[in-house]
């Protein structure tokens, strides 16, 4: 679809916790578009020319795809964040591949574009070197869970990744989409659903899961999901709704942070 001449930054977490002046180098050269559910935004081995910003709704989820036909999820991305050339100054090949899961607006900036940006504002630049580093615990978090944990506790830590974006427990996912992300035979996870289901953990309708009790599905599924948001929360202050929705990032500098952060902070890093 052709982008969109508005340009605006609302929608995205991380763009809207930036102050108005910050906003302002990006903004003339904001995109927005909508896509759909399966768009391929790009390739692995794709030079990447622009960052997006899923915005609300919007999902998108960074895949690594196999020789056998087969792909594994490695980060879920939503209105916190964004893909493609987060950290990095203007094109570099994609190493996987990302796929617009739920599909909704988006966001995108030329990367040479953000690249000056962040260059001009010390407070960009640190914001997205810290986003960049809770995306790299998701990636890790995905890897160690993967190798250690059982599908049925894989399977909950995605749904409940899914429902930290959207903020509804009714999710439009599908068994087929489901078995992708977790890089099993649709067959399989039939079975694993129906085990889940007979626990009263998930819900199964049309098109879509649900997770009836948050608390319950958080109790059953492993640490990973809960660590992940623990590091959003102590890198870039985020802020959860009570039912579990991501609604507010903070700028601010990492010691400056609330709720105040026990983390090692930005600067410890590259000292």
């Amino acid at each position: 679809m052709p982008s969109s001449p508005i340009r605006s930054l609302d929608g995205n977490l991380l763009l809207e916790a930036l102050d108005r002046d910050d906003r302002a180098l990006l903004t003339p050269y904001a995109e927005r578009r909508e896509v759909g559910r399966g768009e391929v935004l790009f390739r692995a081995g794709d030079d990447v020319s622009h960052v997006t910003f899923p915005a609300q709704g919007c999902v998108v989820t960074l895949v690594v795809p196999l020789r056998d036909g087969k792909s594994v999820e490695t980060a879920t991305v939503g209105r916190e964040g964004a893909i493609g050339g987060v950290v990095s100054q203007g094109y570099l090949p994609a190493f996987g591949q990302a796929v617009v899961q739920v599909a909704g607006p988006i966001i995108r900036i030329d990367a040479d574009r953000l690249a000056e940006a962040k260059h001009v504002s010390k407070t960009l630049r640190d914001l997205f070197v810290r986003y960049a580093d809770c995306l790299l615990a998701q990636v890790l978090q995905s890897v160690a869970c993967n190798a250690a944990h059982t599908i049925e506790r894989r399977c909950l830590r995605w749904l409940l990744t899914l429902q930290d974006r959207l903020g509804t427990p009714d999710l439009p996912v599908t068994h087929e989409v489901l078995a992708d992300m977790l890089g099993v035979r649709r067959a399989y996870l039939t079975g694993v659903l129906g085990r889940l289901r007979r626990e009263g953990l998930i819900e199964i309708g049309h098109k879509r899961l649900s997770l009836p009790n948050r608390g319950r599905a958080e109790a059953a599924a492993c640490e990973c999901h809960a660590a992940v948001r623990h590091h959003f929360s102590e890198v870039l202050g985020a802020i959860y709704a009570p039912g579990g929705r991501m609604v507010a990032l903070d700028a601010s500098e990492p010691d400056r942070l609330k709720p105040p952060s026990s983390a090692v902070t930005l600067r410890e890093l590259v000292r």
